[in-house]
């Protein structure tokens, strides 16, 4: 009753699976959906624009400034004035009124190339905003492509124990036939029924970490159901075992992003420092307007007055000291500059490390791939006659257990290998500025 249950729960796992499951996705669909909706690209590329509307001249401060301003205000006051003859003049209520507007332009004539260099800056930043939207891409890609394979990876270890499952029932039924004929003894078969409890306890739990890797890949894609049943496209890893070393250094000194936005702030660090030096330069500054005033008055001699015209004028100007402030900045930016320079040396001696660790590991996953695959081909003919021989009572049910446990075994090693030469591969790709070709 017990071993009816388990195979009907099963039964359950597998026609849900194979009902809901509908959509199929390779490894471009997730990829193409995930660029369009995962969160952190969104929140990358809008960085990107920030820094693309703050690349302008105006941002710069090569563009005049032009102000236009206006005021209306009114007095009501009593006013007593005594005289030198003894007598008053008292005057209450007295209503005036002032208006005024005007127009003011100025203009940044020069101020030790200040300008000239933010401007350059500006566009560092915004060459910038768009390597960390191509860095946030890059590492997506690694994300989403090692999530792809590791459900593949996961999918596989199921079948695998699918495989266990059948080969313990098949065992049990001939220990159960046996037994009937009187060939076998009753705790032939309740160990064999043990051992089909066993590997189906372990399918089911493999079936969570399958549904687990398939909700990851939904985040990934940003799935506005997360829940959402899909199979992939690949039934199997396919691993790249045409990288070459030499090709990869290469490419990874003049492509790899990471060591490309170091080099960038190296050069806004720069900018940052000519910016400082540029204060110790004279500065020219044109100033213009237009204004026009009227003012009116309740008591005196004019009933308003009317005031307008140009003013413009010109200042030149330098600052001759500042509590050494500018020799404390000039100092810091110098450090500052030469802490980028540190940190991208900093990050290449990182990068070229992790390239010879990861290709040793590719390299070396390779040859355990052909030994693996060996393995499980011999490990699959053991099984083959053992069963046979188990069939005829010429072998131990002990015996044809570890047999059938040693390919499972292989089966295992083989996917857990494959994956892991995946990711070294799917490294050296992020590593060397190429993973944009897995999106074809």
């Amino acid at each position: 009753m017990k071993i009816r249950f388990i195979f009907l729960s099963l039964l359950i796992i597998s026609s849900f699976s194979s009902t809901e499951a509908q959509k199929v996705y390779g490894l471009n669909d997730c990829i193409g959906i995930g660029l369009e909706r995962n969160f952190s690209l969104l929140v990358a590329r809008n960085s990107e624009t920030i820094a693309k509307n703050n690349y302008t001249i105006g941002n710069a401060g090569y563009l005049p400034t032009l102000d236009l301003s206006s005021r209306y205000s009114r007095t009501l006051n009593n006013t007593t004035q005594n005289l030198n003859d003894g007598s008053q003049n008292i005057t209450n209520g007295a209503n005036n009124t002032t208006a005024n507007a005007g127009v003011t332009l100025g203009w940044t004539i020069f101020n030790g190339f200040n300008v000239q260099t933010t401007y350059k800056k500006l566009n560092e930043l915004k060459q910038l905003g768009s390597l960390n939207t191509q860095l946030a891409v890059e590492n997506f890609l690694a994300d989403i492509i090692s999530g792809y394979y590791n459900y593949i990876e996961q999918v596989q270890m199921l079948h695998n124990l699918e495989y266990a499952a059948t080969l313990s029932k098949e065992r049990l039924r001939i220990d159960e036939d046996r037994y009937l004929l009187g060939s076998s003894s009753k705790l032939q078969v309740l160990q064999s029924r043990v051992y089909l409890n066993a590997d189906s306890s372990n399918l089911s739990k493999q079936f969570e970490v399958v549904r687990a890797a398939q909700i990851r890949l939904n985040e990934l894609m940003a799935a506005e159901d997360l829940g959402n049943q899909f199979i992939s496209k690949d039934t199997s890893i396919v691993v790249n075992s045409q990288l070459l070393y030499e090709k990869l250094f290469e490419e990874t000194l003049t492509g790899n992003t990471s060591l490309i936005i170091a080099s960038k702030n190296k050069t806004v660090s720069e900018y940052d420092y000519k910016i400082i030096v540029s204060r110790s330069y004279p500065y020219l500054n044109l100033s213009t307007g237009y204004s026009y005033n009227l003012n009116t008055y309740s008591t005196g001699t004019y009933n308003n007055q009317i005031t307008n015209g140009m003013n413009y004028g010109l200042t030149l100007g330098i600052n001759i000291f500042d509590g050494f402030n500018q020799r404390r900045n000039i100092n810091n930016s110098s450090i500052e500059l030469k802490n980028k320079e540190l940190n991208y040396l900093e990050i290449e001696q990182g990068i070229k490390a992790d390239l010879i660790t990861i290709y040793s590991a590719y390299s070396n996953n390779l040859r355990l791939i052909n030994l693996e695959e060996q393995n499980l081909q011999t490990a699959a003919e053991n099984l083959d006659i053992a069963l046979e021989r188990y069939k005829l009572g010429s072998l131990s049910g002990i015996d044809l257990r570890e047999v059938q446990k040693s390919l499972l075994d292989a089966k295992e090693r083989l996917l857990s290998i494959q994956f892991q030469t995946k990711l070294a591969e799917i490294s050296l790709q992020l590593i060397s500025g190429k993973i944009m070709g897995y999106y074809k």
